[in-house]
Order: structure tokens, then C-alpha cells, then sequence
């Protein structure tokens, strides 16, 4: 009996405890009910503005917008570099789940070859700034296009912009003068404003494209996205446009460029021409060229190592950069220093036994007609171009004061305006050989330097500039390729123009330039074949600069020498003589001697209404060979 009680349920406890876990299970929903309420006031109300912007970020991104990059005109309005529209394969590391994987997709669905993939690896892992995208590869295909759109799933922070990409209508003519740009790498990406080139993947790299970069490049603008899951764009929300970069008008004149290069026919040198009033550079050549094109995208490796390896050096700029002898070139501009001086008259005589020998020594400073030109003035010796003159010259002066006069027309100097990688040549002087060589200087040096050879040296440019200064009397206009950037006008007057060239009296300049004219209408000018038909008066001087030097007693023959060991053929020359129009220099490697005719018909072509190339008496190398044994 007492068992069966024990069993017998008790009801009033179980309903205790019912009502006990009721409210502790009331209580805790209540208190999760408060939390899970209190979380959402916090949420929805206290980091509202925190949370809303978090989601717009999530669906909406900023992406700048690069600027339409300048074109650049010729003086006559022609397009020398425009945009062409392409497009490009970007990545933003940022957005990429796996970048290696991602890589190697890419890798196998563009089949590059083996050569690429190490640049496109290198290029993924370029230093960016955050969410910027790194450019990896240019100038896609239809096909490429299509089978990254069909694969677009699979490549995360991968896109593929649409982009203008500048383009050169003629990379070989022009390639000097214009430069390139190329891909913006890491040393120039740390220099670069982030703002303003926000989106750009290119930058000027030499040339014109270099110098003038700040104008050309523009102002980048922004705009406001809307993105789905997959991070594509849904629509524009709002836009900040771009400025474009100003549009350049250069000074040259394509046709007399392309003149100029058609001139030199494959053959290394180079041609300058200067308007001498303005400065305007009309044409600036320097051959062999090379195509600027391939250097906009990335040039191959092989192609770039064939460029490098060229023994012609078509990299190289021989009209800016190219340092040579100027050889006889630089006679009329002695003869100025002479004058001005006082160690010479315009009439004064000197007899040329086809040498000259400095007191108390026996070496004989060779003319370069072994017998001499016998009794010669100041207009004579520019016109037979007389060694045993200029010596005497030079000896009078001495070097200090031919160096000075020198630097006057801007010999060992950088005179030019925007002309980027210019050299300054080298005007020797006493100081600077104890300066480079702690040695003392010699009479003899004098000499060769009154022939523009031993440590002279010019730069196509600055024989250019050098004769239009010459031609203006002695006033300076710094030489310039830049005629207009945007609205505004690039004209004389410019700033650090080097003072005029003075001389005591005005009648010297026609001194000068009486013999300068007899060297091309003169019956024994240098240049009289090239002169033959000349329909205005022209100024002019020939040379050659000797690329090693010789003994004594050795004589220059050109046939028993290589062909890049012959001396460098060198004219400079500016016309018409009362009114110059043109002012110009140019210089053929190891040509010999006897390119006046280029200058001739670069002159004609400019100055004459039906001015174009024509088969004139004078226009082939080797005419004539101006040669000046015992330097």
C-alpha cells in the first residue's frame, strides 16, 4: 500500500515547475527579444549613416576618367600624332579572389606566346595605387575580346577598357622630333600627381611628347557607378568630365621634313632648318629613323634588341645629341672674330705656301691643297675654304679669345628653347683642358681648332643656330619647335635668349658674307657645282671633319679607307642673303665631303613657289672633297 502511494503523480509540483520554466523561457525571449531590438535601433538608427554608406560603397564605386590626350600639328595644320580608339586589358589586384590562378586563365584564354607571359606576369604586379588598374596588355584583338567576354564569369576585378591610344600617321619621319610615349612605369609613378593621372597608363617619353607633356596630358575627371554582385557596372550616377590636354602646332614643316629625310636616302646624318626671324625649326632630321609606333604598346624584345644592336644607331638623335668636328663649317664665324679683334682687315693679305708652321717649331700645319692657294684675303679663304688662313687666325687670337667669340653664337651651349636630350657641344678653352685633363694648352691645339677640329665639337643644332644668328647680324632668336599650345602663341621674345652678337663695325657682317656667297657663285668656290642655276643669294660654307686624325707626313684617301672611317661631310648656309628666309645646317657621316647639294635643294624647296626634289646639277654626295690633312 505504502508502494503505490509513491507512484501517485503530484500534480501541484509539476505545475510549480511548468510555471517556473515558462518564465524563465519568457524571460529569456523577452531579453532576446530586447537585444535583437536594441541591435536593430542600433543599426537602423544609430549607425544609419554608417551603414548606408557601407552599402553604397558595396553597389556603387568611383572610377576616374583620363583625359583625351593633345594632338600635335605641323606648322601647315597636318596631324603628326592623334588618338586612335583601342582597347585595353586591365586588373585591379584589389577585386581578384586568387591572382596567380586569375593570371594563368588569362594566360591560356588570350594563347600567348612564351616570350610574353613573364612581361604580362610583371606587369600584374606593377605597384599601383590601391584599386587602380594595372595595364596588362593593349591594342586587343576582336577575337581576344570576345573570348575574355565569354569567360567573364571566371575572371574577378578583370576588365576590359575601351580607351584611345595615341598613334604616330608618320613614326619614321618624324620619330625625333615627336618622340613617344609609353607605359607609365614605377620610378615615374611615385613622381606623378595621383589626381591628374588618375586612369592613365601612358606618359610622354622623349621628344615632344616628353617636353610638353603637362600641357598634352589634360586633367583627369571622375565618375560615379552603379555595380551589381559581380562588381559590373549597372549605370551612371554622376560624372566629373575630364579636361583635355591642349592640342600643339610645332614649327615644322612636314613636306621640308620629309624632304630632308628623302635628302639623306638612307644614309646617317642629319638636317636642320631654321626660320632665323622667328626661331620657328622648319625641319629637324636625324637618319636613320624608327618606328615610334612599336614603342606606344611595348616593343618586343627582339625588336628592341635589333634597334641596339643596329650599327647605324637609329635610336640615337644625331641632329640634337650627334657631337662632331664642324670642320671649315666654323670659318665665317672666326673670321667675325678676327675682324672684331683687330688682328685682321677685310683686304689684308696672306701669301699660303700650302702650310703653316708656328714660330720655332718644325711641324707644318697642312692646307688642304698641298701647294697652296698662294696670295689670299678674308673673302678668298672663305671661298677656297684655306687652311693656312684660319691657322693664322687662330695663332693671332689665341684660344682664349676664340673661345669667347665662339660662345657667342652659342658653340659649347644649350641655346635651344624646348628641344628635349640637347647637347652643348664642346668649345675648348684653356680652363677647361687643365680643368679635364690638368694639362696645360698647346699652340698647336689652337690650330686645330681654328679648323673646327681637335677638342671642338658642335651639334647639328648648333651650327643651325650658330648660322641663323649669323644671318640676323649677330641677333639671337632661341630656336624652338613649339608654334602654339592651345590659344596661345609661341613667339620671340623668350626668356634666357642669349645676348646679340656685337662687332665694332656693320660693314663686316657683308665682309663675311661676300666670301660665304663666292663659295657657291665663286669660280673657285668650294660648292660651285651645287650653286650652279641658284635663282637668290645664298650664304654658304662647306666642311669636313675627320674622324681620325693623320700623321705628318700621311695623306687622306678616301679609297683606301673603310667607309666608316672617311671624314663626315658637313654645309651650313642660309638664304636669300638680304632677307634670310632660311637658315640651315647638315652633316653626313663619313660621306667624304661634297653634300652642299642637299643643302641647295632643302633651300629651293623652301624658297621657290614650285620648290620640290629634282635632279639638279650638285644633289649626290662626293661632288666635291674639302680635305684638311695635318690636324
Amino acid at each position: 500500500m505504502r508502494k503505490r502511494r509513491e507512484n501517485i503523480k503530484n500534480h501541484e509540483l509539476e505545475a510549480r515547475v511548468f510555471r517556473n520554466r515558462s518564465l524563465v523561457a519568457a524571460l529569456v525571449i523577452v531579453l532576446m527579444a530586447g537585444a535583437l531590438v536594441s541591435r536593430l535601433f542600433y543599426l537602423q538608427v544609430i549607425e544609419h549613416d554608417v551603414f548606408i554608406t557601407r552599402s553604397d560603397n558595396n553597389r556603387m564605386r568611383v572610377e576616374p576618367l583620363p583625359p583625351r590626350r593633345g594632338l600635335i600639328y605641323d606648322r601647315n595644320g597636318k596631324l603628326l600624332a592623334e588618338n586612335r580608339p583601342t582597347y585595353n586589358l586591365t586588373i585591379v589586384r584589389e577585386r581578384v579572389d586568387d591572382l596567380d590562378t586569375t593570371l594563368q586563365r588569362l594566360i591560356d584564354i588570350l594563347d600567348l606566346p612564351e616570350d610574353e607571359v613573364a612581361t604580362f606576369r610583371e606587369r600584374s604586379r606593377q605597384r599601383q595605387r590601391p584599386y587602380q588598374p594595372a595595364l596588362l596588355m593593349s591594342d586587343l584583338t576582336e577575337g581576344q575580346i570576345a573570348r575574355l567576354a565569354v569567360n567573364r564569369y571566371l575572371l574577378s576585378g578583370v576588365e576590359v577598357e575601351a580607351q584611345l591610344m595615341r598613334y604616330y600617321p608618320d613614326p619614321i619621319v618624324m620619330s625625333h622630333v615627336l618622340g613617344y610615349v609609353g607605359r607609365i612605369n614605377e620610378e615615374e609613378l611615385a613622381e606623378l600627381d595621383s589626381g591628374d593621372y588618375a586612369g592613365t597608363h601612358f606618359i610622354g617619353k622623349t621628344g615632344i611628347e616628353y617636353t610638353y607633356e603637362d600641357q598634352l596630358h589634360g586633367k583627369a575627371g571622375l565618375r560615379k557607378v552603379e555595380t551589381n554582385a559581380r562588381g559590373r557596372v549597372l549605370r551612371e550616377l554622376d560624372r566629373d568630365s575630364p579636361v583635355p590636354g591642349k592640342d600643339i602646332t610645332l614649327t615644322i614643316d612636314s613636306r621640308l621634313q620629309h624632304m630632308a629625310y628623302d635628302l639623306l636616302d638612307g644614309r646617317r646624318g642629319a638636317i636642320v632648318a631654321i626660320q632665323p626671324k622667328t626661331g620657328d625649326i622648319l625641319a629637324m632630321v636625324s637618319a636613320p629613323g624608327f618606328d615610334i609606333n612599336k614603342f606606344v604598346t611595348g616593343i618586343s624584345y627582339d625588336d628592341y634588341r635589333a634597334l641596339q644592336q643596329n650599327l647605324d644607331l637609329p635610336l640615337y638623335n644625331r641632329a640634337v645629341r650627334g657631337q662632331y668636328p664642324p670642320g671649315s663649317t666654323i670659318k665665317p664665324f672666326e673670321a667675325l672674330a678676327a675682324l672684331q679683334d683687330g688682328v685682321v682687315k677685310p683686304n689684308d693679305v696672306i701669301y699660303d705656301p700650302g702650310y703653316f708652321q708656328l714660330p720655332n717649331d718644325t711641324r707644318r700645319y697642312h692646307n688642304w691643297l698641298r701647294w697652296g692657294h698662294g696670295r689670299v684675303d678674308l673673302e678668298r679663304a672663305l671661298e677656297v675654304s684655306n687652311n693656312t688662313y684660319f691657322y693664322t687666325m687662330a695663332y693671332r687670337l689665341g684660344i682664349d679669345r676664340l673661345s669667347s667669340f665662339m660662345h657667342q653664337f652659342g658653340f659649347g651651349e644649350v641655346t635651344s628653347l624646348d628641344v628635349q636630350g640637347a647637347a652643348p657641344g664642346l668649345m675648348p678653352s684653356r680652363e677647361w683642358k687643365r680643368e679635364k685633363y690638368n694639362q696645360v694648352w698647346y699652340p698647336g691645339e689652337t690650330l686645330s681648332a681654328g679648323i673646327g677640329q681637335g677638342y671642338f665639337m658642335a651639334t647639328p643644332l648648333q651650327l643651325a643656330a650658330a648660322t641663323a644668328t649669323l644671318a640676323n647680324h649677330g641677333h639671337w632668336v632661341r630656336p624652338h619647335l613649339a608654334k602654339r599650345i592651345g590659344d596661345q602663341v609661341i613667339e620671340p621674345p623668350f626668356a634666357d635668349t642669349k645676348p646679340d652678337v656685337q662687332v665694332n663695325q656693320a660693314r663686316w657682317w657683308q665682309d663675311v658674307y661676300k666670301g660665304m656667297e663666292a663659295v657657291l657663285q665663286g669660280s673657285e668656290g668650294t660648292a660651285r657645282k651645287a650653286g650652279a642655276g641658284l635663282q637668290y643669294e645664298m650664304a654658304a660654307k662647306t666642311g669636313t671633319a675627320q674622324v681620325f686624325s693623320l700623321g705628318q707626313n700621311q695623306k687622306y684617301d678616301a679609297d683606301e679607307l673603310t667607309e666608316r672611317l672617311r671624314d663626315h661631310a658637313l654645309f651650313i648656309g642660309f638664304a636669300p642673303v638680304e632677307d634670310p628666309q632660311i637658315a640651315l645646317a647638315v652633316i653626313v657621316e663619313n660621306a667624304g665631303g661634297g653634300v652642299s647639294g642637299l643643302g641647295r635643294e632643302l633651300t629651293d624647296a623652301w624658297l621657290l613657289p614650285d620648290g620640290e626634289l629634282k635632279n639638279r646639277p650638285g644633289t649626290t654626295v662626293n661632288e666635291e672633297v674639302e680635305s684638311i690633312d695635318g690636324d
